[in-house]
């Protein structure tokens, strides 16, 4: 009986010290991709942290007697969680935490965006299960072939231990590493930016972190008072110099512009603001958009503020003005909740609310987003015909065609509408169907991911020109505002760096700064003159600046927004914490983006790119857009859930 409970409790010093190795070499080679080279920083937190996981893995199956299978899982589930989080920062450039990384079930949907950022040195992650796959074959082999001068043995290599002291000892490194673990964490309490956060105490004690940050966030939020929040919000904006004339009284500038005027916001995918203007082989790549910023209000100095859910993000805040939490895709952790929001606001002013996207409305649970904006309707996938644009079916055009047909009948109703159009044919990895390229490149461009890419957003420039038409035709265009914007950047770093586009389009070009910069566009009907505006903006503050030439005053309606109505102020200030660390900011003269905090900072020029010596000016910007953030999410999480 004792012999047996031996064998049954016994295990492998061998195998466990070759796993834990091997997890080493994965945690080396995760934080090169991730710190673009080996920092000594944080690995001691790292390895202790994976030791511990392992050890506690191998108590909960502590009665089992051989472990090798159960070392190889563990293996494997770690092995995949490194290289998903790898994936996602090259796309997302932020270490992603166990909410983003359960949203994984999306791929499938992007699939080509994903399948084009995967490169051959990722899956070494994988290599040992290769190395182990070919000693198989290798063992099959040499068993068919009669051999017994080789033998890859299957049972545990190395002696066999008594259970009960291997347990005792796995024990051990579980409480040490729950100690050593709980010390990393408290170490980055005070790190704002959660790359140096991750860096500092580790990819798993950084999970924990988020996972202790969140409790303590919705602790304090479930004490809180909505109308407190939002007196505080208020009283913080007051507080800040949006207009250096801010004691003139009298009606805001362009107030009631387009008063009545139907609404049709369009959200161009992947679309980047240095695109506006550019000609490749003498050819306008955005002819139609060039052509409304000529009669239209045009803001180049706008930027990209989306969090997790990327573009349904960029629809949650144009429709709301409130921040992503960064923490989950606003869609999926708000969708439960009555947004404040353009549809409800302009419903109130007798408008029809609806909403236009080709893929499935279940894609970043826009079947929970649109309810919870307040979209009469929603017309998603099964209302297209496929076209076969892309990956995800239908082309702009169809959706436009769609569209009008929709639009039609409501004008005919004598209803006037708000209709937003999520365009996807300018998704990346931005391959265009060759009867539907509508431009030229040089064969400096031909093949390449920045010629498929101004191909593509040449394509969408095109589609909405069509649009324009059959609005012109329906006799809809004249008494229609049309609101234009990029949901995010298209342009990866990996695939097309800042010194080939400088060099190829012959424009000054940032990795940062161009790169999450987008275009803001409105029309209205009447306008004598276009109008380029100097202020920086955000996607916080596209409803305020929609609302006002609406004729729609948010005071009035008692509306609490995040951003600001950019016709109206000329000192602006907007929050990014995703695609770059929380604390970092644009201003009217220049990106900001803390180090552990203010202090170790940097701030580079919106106008020459270039790096800025003295930060000092900035300190009122950095405090202020971290507390107002802090406040949206406060404010957010208060709202009040659908029933």
């Amino acid at each position: 009986m004792n012999g047996i409970m031996r064998s049954r409790l016994s295990s492998n010093p061998g195998q466990f010290i070759l796993i834990f190795v091997i997890l080493l070499l994965k945690i080396v080679l995760m934080r090169f991709f991730f710190y673009e080279g080996f920092r000594w920083n944080g690995f001691p937190a790292e390895a202790l942290s994976a030791l511990m996981l392992l050890g506690l893995f191998d108590l909960l199956f502590f009665p089992l007697q051989k472990k090798s299978p159960v070392y190889w899982c563990f293996n494997f589930v770690y092995s995949f969680t490194l290289f998903a989080a790898t994936l996602y920062f090259a796309h997302f450039g932020t270490v992603p935490t166990y909410a983003v990384l359960s949203e994984l079930h999306q791929v499938p949907q992007v699939r080509a965006s994903v399948n084009a950022l995967l490169r051959p040195e990722h899956f070494l992650f994988f290599a040992d299960f290769a190395l182990l796959l070919i000693a198989a074959v290798f063992r099959r082999i040499r068993k068919y072939a009669g051999s017994r001068t080789l033998s890859f043995r299957s049972g545990p290599a190395g002696p066999v231990r008594s259970g009960w002291p291997w347990g005792a000892a796995m024990l051990g490194i579980l409480i040490v590493g729950i100690g050593g673990s709980a010390l990393s964490v408290r170490a980055g309490q005070k790190i704002d930016n959660e790359l140096v956060r991750a860096e500092t105490v580790g990819f798993v004690n950084f999970q924990a972190d988020a996972a202790l940050r969140n409790h303590e966030e919705e602790r304090m939020i479930a004490e809180g008072d909505i109308q407190e929040t939002i007196g505080k919000i208020q009283g913080l904006q007051a507080g800040y110099p949006y207009r250096t004339d801010a004691g003139k009284a009298g009606q805001p500038a362009y107030f009631g512009a387009a008063r009545g005027m139907n609404l049709i916001v369009i959200q161009m995918e992947s679309f980047q603001n240095f695109a506006i203007g550019l000609k490749v082989n003498g050819q306008e790549v955005t002819p139609v958009l060039n052509g409304l910023i000529k009669e239209g209000f045009y803001f180049p100095k706008v930027f990209q503020q989306i969090g997790v859910g990327n573009t349904s993000d960029a629809e949650f805040m144009s429709n709301t003005s409130i921040y992503p939490t960064a923490a989950v895709a606003m869609s999926k952790g708000f969708g439960n909740r009555e947004l404040p929001s353009l549809p409800r606001l302009l419903q109130r002013h007798g408008y029809v609310a609806n909403t236009f996207h080709i893929n499935d409305v279940t894609f970043w649970d826009r079947n929970r987003l649109y309810p919870a904006l307040h979209f009469d309707k929603y017309y998603d996938k099964p209302f297209y015909e496929n076209d076969h644009f892309n990956d995800f079916g239908a082309s702009d055009e169809e959706m436009y065609r769609v569209g009008m047909d929709k639009l039609t009948e409501l004008e005919h109703e004598g209803k006037p509408f708000y209709a937003q159009f999520v365009t996807t044919s300018s998704h990346s990895p931005f391959i265009v169907p060759e009867d539907k390229v509508k431009i030229q490149l040089p064969d400096s461009l031909k093949g390449t991911n920045l010629g498929n890419y101004l191909t593509a957003l040449n394509y969408t420039d095109y589609a909405i020109g069509e649009l324009i038409g059959q609005l012109q035709e329906a006799g809809m265009w004249d008494h229609t505002m049309l609101a234009i914007y990029g949901d995010h950047f298209g342009i990866q770093p990996s695939e097309t760096g800042a010194a080939e586009i400088r060099e190829k389009l012959g424009i000054p070009y940032e990795d940062r700064i161009s790169r999450f910069n987008i275009p803001f566009i409105v029309h209205v009907p009447g306008q004598p003159a276009g109008f380029v505006s100097d202020v920086t903006g955000g996607q916080v503050d596209m409803l305020p600046t929609i609302a006002n030439l609406l004729g729609v005053s948010l005071k009035d309606e008692k509306f609490t927004a995040l951003g600001q109505d950019l016709l109206n102020i000329d000192q602006n200030v907007v929050g990014m914490r995703y695609y770059l660390p929380t604390g970092s900011f644009f201003n009217n003269e220049v990106m900001f983006v803390p180090g552990q905090g203010f202090e170790d900072g940097t701030a580079v020029s919106l106008k020459t790119l270039e790096p800025v010596s003295d930060i000092t000016p900035y300190r009122r910007d950095f405090d202020y857009v971290t507390q107002l953030m802090k406040l949206s999410d406060e404010y957010v999480k208060l709202l009040p859930k659908r029933h």
